[in-house]
Parts: C-alpha cells; structure tokens; sequence
C-alpha cells in the first residue's frame, strides 16, 4: 500500500510539473526581414534553460512558470520578449552600432566573427551610413584607418583616386565589389570604377585591407572594398530625399521596400544627381543610379536573390590645374570640351541552398554590359615651341565596350572536429572587349592657355580592337580552431587568364593579332588568438597581383605601326605581412591597430615621355611599411569620438629609368600621414551635431632628382624634388529628426583653405599639376520616411 501511494504522489507532481511547462515557438529577423542564424533565446528564470535560432530564425523552446526569454546575438541589442503559446512570436532585432563591426563577411563570403578573420576590416554599417550624411563614397570610406579616396567636391563629379597601403594613383590595385562580386571583369579595370555604383543602395561597407586574391583572385591588393546592398524591409517603407549645396549639386532620391509575404521581398533604391555651374569651369555632370532587388524565400534552406544596378552618367572632365592658376586661387579649367559618358547594367542572380546544418552552397550567375566614351583631359597635348603655345594641341577620342558572363559556384562544408570547415569555389569570367580610339586635332588659346575646341581625324586609330578576355578559377580556404582561442586559416587560389586580340586596322596600325596568358597562384596564411571575447591579436601572410589591362598592354606596346609586337609587361606582384590586434570595453571603447609590409613586384607605374605621352613600365621592387590605428571612444552617451589614421612610408626599392637609378628613394604621390578624426554630440535623441578634422602629409610629387627646380648661371637646369605640403581641412555637420522628417546640413573646409586631393609633377609642362579641393561650402538635405 505504501507503494503504491508514493507511485500515485511522484504520478501527480510529474503530471503538475508538465502542466507548468510549455513549450514556445518562434522567429528572429532584423529590421530588414532577414532571418538571424544563431540568435541565443533563454529563459528570464532559468539562464540554464536556452536554445539558439536555425538558419531561417526558427526556434522552439520550452518553459516552466513563464513565458518571458532574453534574445541576444553578437552584433544586435538584447531584447527581453514574452512569448506567446497559441501562436508563433515573431522577434525584429535591431542593429548594434557597438558591436555589429565583430560580424564579417568579405573574408570569405561566408558570415564570420571579427575575431576568426586575421586581417585588417573595418565595417560601416547601415547605421554608419545613415548617421554620416555622406553625399559622396568618399565621405564614407575615408572613415577607414589607412583609406584615403582623394576626390575634388569643388568638380564633384565623383571621379576620383585612391589610396590604401599604396600611393595615390590610378592603378589598379583595388577590388570595387558589391555584394561579394567584382563590379568590373578583370583587364578592364577602370579606376573610377566606384562612379558605376548606386550609393543609395547601400546597406553596409566592408573594406578588407590588405591582399585579398586568395579569395577575390586579381585587383585585391591594396584592399577590397565591398558595398554591400539593402534587403527588403518587413513591412512597407521607403523614403523621398532632396539634397543641395552651393557647388553646383542638386539630388533626387527615393526608396521603397516591401515583403507581401514570408516567402518574397523587393527593394528598389534610385537617384538622379545633376551639377551646373560650380566654382570650377567646365565641371557639369549628370547621373541617373537605379538599384531593384529580390529575396526569394522558397523554403526553410533555399533563397534565391536577384539585384540588378543601372547607372547612366556624363560628366564634363576638368582636369587638373597649373601650378599658377592653383597658387592664385584661380578655379577657372583649361578645358572646354572634354567629357566622360559611361552607361553602365548589372544584373545579378545567387542562389543559395543549405543542404544541412554543415553544408551550404551558393551559385552566383552574372551579366555585365558597360560602355564607356571618353574625350579625355590626361590626353590632351598642347604643342610648344622654346616653352610658348603655338596655339595647337592633339588629343584623342576613344570608346571601350564589354559584356561579361560569369559563373561562380561555392561550397562551403563544416566539420565535427576543431571547429573546422572548408570553403571551396570554382569562377570563370568571359568578358568580350571593344575598343576603339581615334586622334583629335586640338585648337588652344595662346593667351588664356585654355584648349577652345577639336576635330575628330577620322580613321586615324590609335586603337581599334576587340579583346575576348577569359579568366577562370579555384580556390579553397580551410578553417580550424585546435585550441578554444586559436584559430588557423590557410587558403589558396589559381587564376588563369587569356586575352585574345584581334586588331581590326591590322598592317595599318597597331600590334599583329596575338594571345596573351598570364596566371598566378595566390596563397594566404593567417592566425588569430582571442584572449578574451574583448581582445585579440593576429597575424597573416597574404600574396596579392593584378595583371596588365588590355588598353594599356596594347597601347604601350612597341613599334605601334603595322606588325608591332606585344610589349613586355609583367604581371605585378605583392607579398604582404601584417600583425594586428583588436580590443574592446563595450559600448564605451574599440580599438583596432594594424601594422604591415607590403612588398611589391613588376608594379606598373605611369610615366611621361619628352612628347607629353603616358606610358607604363614595371617598376622593380617596392616597399610600403605601415600602420593604421581606429579608435572609437563613446564616454557618454551622447558623446562620441572617432579617429582612424595610418602612418606609412612608400620607397623604390629596386628602380631604374632611363639610365636614372631611383632605388632607395621614397615613391610620388605618397603621403606619409592620412586620417581623419571626428567629434560626434547628441544633447537630444533626434539632434546630432559633428565636427570633422581630415588630414595629408606632405609628399614627393616627382621622383627624387626628377623635376627642374631651376637654372644654374650656365643656364643648366637643376634638378630636384617637387613637392607637396599636404593639407588639413575641418567640416561640420548638424542633423535633426522630426518624427518623419529629418534635414542636415554639412560646412565644408570652414576655414577656406586653399588645397589639392592630388598633386603630381608634370614632366612636360615641368611643373605640378593639381586637383583642387573644395572652397568653404554648404551642403543641405531634407527626407521623409515612411
């Protein structure tokens, strides 16, 4: 009997126990309906009493005597929900700004921790972007330790140049993607590449510093700069904006956003820019940018996206000003008809599918059609006789097509063992080329210096050629953590390619019709060590090139009449070493410290002959030693501090030109200092008010010994160095929020200094050329969302 009764009591608490458990079902997304893998529910009562979200947001978990769970994951804000039993809770996550920089992707095109990812990346994030009011890429990308993309806002044409662990130039060694994928094939790269982007689309930047080939293959030297594009937002909203300033600029633009259902989404982002009359001559631009994109959620492990970007854009081509006009202040262009017209379409369709909780891949299919006509300024020559205009010049006319099918297929697999997992990938690239470049003969002023107007020599071809470019691919990354804190990744890449030439004016002009293979193999090895979850050091090995594009290969070839041949440029090669470390106090400090040696092979540079023509040669070897500090400080909050500077030192190390031995000596066009700092106060919730502080070192703007500094009593030329001072400049910028409605204004250069984003040394002209910056101006938005 006894036993029985002490069946019938533990019957009954087990039977009371059950009714106090019941079990939960529910799913995190972000404000942009994106599902969150890996999100931690657990219970207000129990810590121990948890569970995480599956890769579609999905979780279930079961509760005794509440219903109310903690929601929390790296890079978003805690959330404190209750639940509901009859019926799924769907849980929105807002971002961190604190800690959303700890969530990368363009490491490996797969989601990782800041701390697994042994390189320099600084992230800007939606909130970022829409806190920094940038009407320019330049505004947003100069935020990063050691990036410095040099743009004249008083022409603010969005043409521009860069630097990143490199001198400012126009080569390419950088990767321009978006959302994951080069927005240029490979041998066609065009350093104003980033004027084909949409920046309303933006959701997020990621720029990984350093050689990146192992992943991306070609271009990825000095860094690679992925702007990634808005999801669909849950519910319906979307914005109208109009911006303005007194450099000429008026905007347009609108977005709009919807998911109907659980299983589709759309976002459409557009602007239309148009510039008149700015402070410098000949400066006119128009743009029109359209993004729209789809997420297709077929089912818990399939998604299907497809984007697809227009850009239509002409702009007048200032060009650069003579050391006399940049000395007087004088904003007046010598040009009066050169112009930039690109017409630019990408379309792009990945889908992805997650066979398992281990096994994911992605398929990427991509189409291209870019044209681009240039009566460009750099080509313009005008003719001097004993150092006085004759009142002629030449130029040139030229016209470079491509359309481009690309294929990229990745896979990426985790394993039960040392946390590891292995990302492999195939890629191929077919991008037909057109070009076609004729002479102009050009009529100057004497008086004024100012090139007046041209004439187009018909058939007579610098170039005319079609090029089929191919360039095909694999890689592989592999992951391991044998020691809790420690974290192993090694990975390489084979590039391939081939340039089928075709000269359509052969026995006329140009080199015989030939093909042309370069290939290259692309290594990386890196650590990270994490002591805690708020410090961490690393250390990597990365081997980044970039081959020799089409139109400088066959422009610069030898004997450029009837059957030349193929000039003997090399592939450019880079092997970079870099430690670095990161920590955090959160929400109040991060810091992240990177230093480098990045040393190059073959480096193309651009040099002027005695006729005023540019050509290209390999340079040796050189050397680039850097580091780069980022600093956010939030002591309160409403107060922040930003800082993000680099010191680096650029040398020939190995160099020889024209019988003139350059080696030991520091590199043009490369400062030593760069950075930026800012000051960012919010005494309300909707009122933010920043100050920003942006500086150039001063730097060589010829070679060493290169440029004519003057005359001996002989009347022997004296040969020097031309430099640069460098610059620093402060803008302000207000904004507040009305509910709906939100206005800003930005103060550009406060104290009017007189200043160039790029200075270089004209061999033809023997002086410095420069790109003037902006005067003092004033820049005004106004948007409304819903």
């Amino acid at each position: 009997m006894k036993k029985i009764l002490i069946s019938i009591l533990i019957g009954m608490l087990y039977v009371c126990n059950s009714f106090a458990q019941t079990t939960y079902s529910g799913k995190v997304i972000d404000i942009k309906n994106n599902p969150i893998l890996g999100a931690t529910i657990v219970s207000v009562k129990n810590a121990a009493t948890g569970t995480t979200s599956d890769e579609n947001g999905n979780f279930s978990i079961t509760l005794q005597d509440t219903s109310t769970v903690y929601i929390s994951m790296m890079g978003f804000m805690q959330q404190k929900v209750t639940l509901n039993a009859s019926k799924s809770t769907t849980i929105v996550l807002r971002e961190s700004f604190e800690n959303l920089e700890n969530v990368i992707i363009s490491a490996s095109r797969e989601q990782q921790k800041r701390a697994e990812v042994p390189a320099s990346v600084s992230v800007l994030t939606s909130e970022k972007i829409k806190e920094s009011k940038a009407f320019g890429i330049d505004q947003l990308v100069n935020q990063v330790p050691g990036v410095f993309l040099s743009t004249s806002r008083a022409a603010s044409n969005e043409q521009h140049f860069m630097a990143t662990r490199t001198p400012i130039s126009t080569k390419s060694l950088f990767l321009y993607l978006e959302d994951g994928l080069p927005i240029r094939p490979v041998a066609v790269f065009n350093h104003n590449a980033l004027l084909e982007m949409n920046n309303t689309s933006f959701g997020r930047v990621e720029v990984l510093k350093g050689p990146a080939s192992s992943i991306y293959g070609s271009e990825s030297v000095g860094g690679s700069f992925n702007f990634m594009t808005k999801n669909p937002s849950k519910e319906l909203s979307g914005s109208v904006g109009f911006q303005i300033n007194d450099l000429g600029l008026t905007r347009y633009e609108v977005e709009i956003s919807n998911s109907p259902n659980e299983h589709f989404g759309f976002y459409l982002g557009t602007h239309y820019i148009q510039r008149k009359n700015g402070p410098v001559g000949h400066s006119d631009y128009e743009k029109f940018a359209l993004t729209f994109k789809t997420v297709n959620d077929f089912s818990d492990r399939f998604q299907w996206t497809n984007a697809l970007t227009l850009v239509d854009y002409r702009s007048d081509m200032t060009g650069s000003l003579s050391e006399k006009n940049y000395s007087d202040g004088n904003y007046e262009s010598n040009q009066t008809f050169t112009e930039r017209d690109a017409l630019a379409f990408r379309f792009r369709s990945t889908f992805a599918a997650r066979w398992n909780d281990r096994q994911k891949t992605t398929f990427n299919l991509i189409f291209r059609n870019n044209q681009m006509d240039q009566n460009p300024s750099y080509r313009v020559r005008q003719f001097r006789q004993q150092g006085q205009l004759t009142g002629f010049g030449s130029g040139e006319v030229n016209s470079n097509k491509f359309k481009s099918y690309v294929g990229l297929i990745q896979h990426k697999i985790d394993f039960n063992f040392a946390k590891s997992s292995l990302i492999t990938g195939i890629t191929a690239d077919f991008s037909p080329q057109k070009y076609l470049g004729q002479t102009t003969d050009v009529i100057v002023n004497p008086e004024t210096g100012q090139n007046t107007s041209f004439t187009v020599n018909s058939n007579d071809f610098i170039l005319n050629y079609e090029a089929d470019i191919f360039n095909y691919a694999g890689y592989l990354q592999y992951e391991m953590s044998p020691l809790e804190k420690l974290k192993i990744t090694a990975a390489v890449r084979f590039d391939k390619f081939t340039y089928d030439y075709d000269n359509k004016i052969e026995g006329t002009a140009g080199v015989s019709d030939t093909k042309v293979n370069y290939d290259n193999v692309s290594p990386k090895l890196g650590v990270n060590y994490n002591f805690s979850k708020t410090l961490g050091v690393y250390a990597n090995y990365a081997n980044g090139f970039t081959p020799p594009q089409t139109s400088t290969l066959f422009r610069n070839s030898k004997n450029n009449d009837a059957g030349g041949t193929i000039f003997d440029l090399n592939s450019a090669f880079y092997n970079n070493y870099e430690v670095g470390g990161y920590f955090a106090i959160p929400n109040t400090l991060q810091v992240d410290l990177a230093l480098y040696q990045l040393d190059g092979r073959d480096q193309l540079i651009s040099l002027r002959d005695e006729d005023g023509n540019f050509i290209q040669k390999n340079s040796g070897k050189t050397r680039s030693r850097g580091i780069e500090l980022g600093v956010t400080y939030t002591p309160f909050d409403f107060l922040e501090f930003n800082y993000s500077g680099s010191y680096a030192n650029h040398e020939y190390i190995s160099f020889f030109d024209n019988g003139i031995d350059y080696s030991g000596t520091d590199m043009q066009t490369a400062p030593n200092f760069l950075g930026n700092a800012s000051a960012t106060y919010k005494p309300l919730e909707n009122l933010g008010i920043s100050l920003n502080y942006e500086f150039v070192g001063d730097y060589n703007t010829s070679f060493e010994g290169q440029a004519v500094v003057g005359e001996d009593t002989n009347g022997d030329s004296i040969l020097g160095t031309t430099t640069y001072a460098g610059h620093h400049i402060f803008n302000a910028r207000i904004n507040y929020r009305y509910k709906n409605v939100e206005i800003w204004g930005h103060a550009l250069n406060l104290f009017d200094k007189l200043y160039s984003v790029r200075a270089s040394y004209n061999t033809f002209r023997k002086e410095n050329s420069y790109s003037i910056g902006n005067p003092r101006a004033f820049h005004f938005g106004i948007s409304y969302s819903f």
